[in-house]
C-alpha cells in the first residue's frame, strides 16, 4: 500500500510540475493564444482553470503524503514487535561481554 501511494504522489507531482509549466508567468498561460476575451475559455477563465488545478493538485499531495506517513509508521511498529534482525542485534548484544570476558588471557607467568 505504501508503494502504491508513493507511486501515486509522484505521479501527481509530475502532472503538477506540467501543469505549472504551462502556465504563463505573466498571466496569459495556456489561453495566451486567444484573441477574443470572451470566449467560453477565454484567458481568465482559463488561468483560473489552471491556478485551481494547481491548488488542488498540490493539497492531494499534502494529503497523500500525510496518509504515506501514517502507513509508514504502522508498518514500523508491526517491523519492529516482531523483526529477527532486531532479535539477532540484542541477542549478541547480551552475548558480547560474555564473550570478551572469555576471550581475555589469563596473564601469562
Amino acid at each position: 500500500m505504501y508503494i502504491a501511494l508513493t507511486v501515486f504522489i509522484v505521479f501527481v507531482a509530475i502532472l503538477l510540475i506540467l501543469l505549472v509549466l504551462v502556465q504563463n508567468s505573466k498571466g496569459g498561460g495556456l489561453a495566451a493564444g486567444f484573441a477574443s476575451g470572451n470566449q467560453v475559455m477565454g484567458a481568465p477563465r482559463t488561468a483560473d482553470f489552471l491556478e485551481k488545478a494547481s491548488w488542488t493538485l498540490a493539497a492531494v499531495i499534502v494529503f497523500a503524503s500525510v496518509i504515506a506517513v501514517g502507513i509508514s509508521k504502522g508498518q514500523n511498529e508491526r517491523n519492529a514487535e516482531g523483526s529477527a534482525i532486531t532479535e539477532q542485534v540484542e541477542e549478541a548484544a547480551s552475548t558480547l561481554p560474555q564473550m570478551a570476558a572469555e576471550e581475555a588471557p589469563a596473564g601469562e607467568e
